[in-house]
């Protein structure tokens, strides 16, 4: 829908006459040249009203999806089962890594025992020289 008038060659034509005999030869360049101003004016006018409009528009549904945004966060069921499996979790995995410590505190104690003992008599001797000569003799 357009809300301008159309104009024809004819329609054009005629407002050129009126306006020649009305204004005269003399003044009609001046005429057109600030009818000319007034229309590139009016243009940049609605240009910028458009502009500002759409800017506004933009904004409106910037805003809007920021909502939806918020509510998916606020109402995601990923999220909540994710929350309520870690929470379900959490007891359990302190258990095991208590476990494991304990596990690997065990460990460590039976190997610094075994290489602070030895076992048998050739480790004794080995680790004693004096005891390795008497033992030869």
């Amino acid at each position: 829908m357009n809300l301008l008038p159309q104009f024809g060659f004819f329609e054009l034509m005629l407002v050129a006459v009126v306006a020649l005999i009305v204004v005269g030869p003399k003044d009609l360049p001046k005429l057109m040249r600030s009818a000319g101003r007034m229309v590139a004016k009016a243009r940049s006018l609605a240009g910028e009203f458009t502009a500002a409009f759409d800017q506004m528009a933009r904004e409106a549904e910037m805003e809007e999806l920021r909502k939806e945004i918020d509510e998916l966060k606020k109402n995601n069921p990923v999220a909540d089962a994710k929350r309520a499996v870690d929470e379900a979790v959490a007891p359990v995995e302190k258990e095991f890594r208590d476990e494991a410590r304990e596990i690997d505190k065990a460990v460590r104690e039976q190997t610094s025992e075994k290489s602070s003992a030895p076992s048998s008599a050739s480790d004794k001797a080995e680790t004693n020289p004096s005891a390795n000569e008497a033992a030869k003799s």
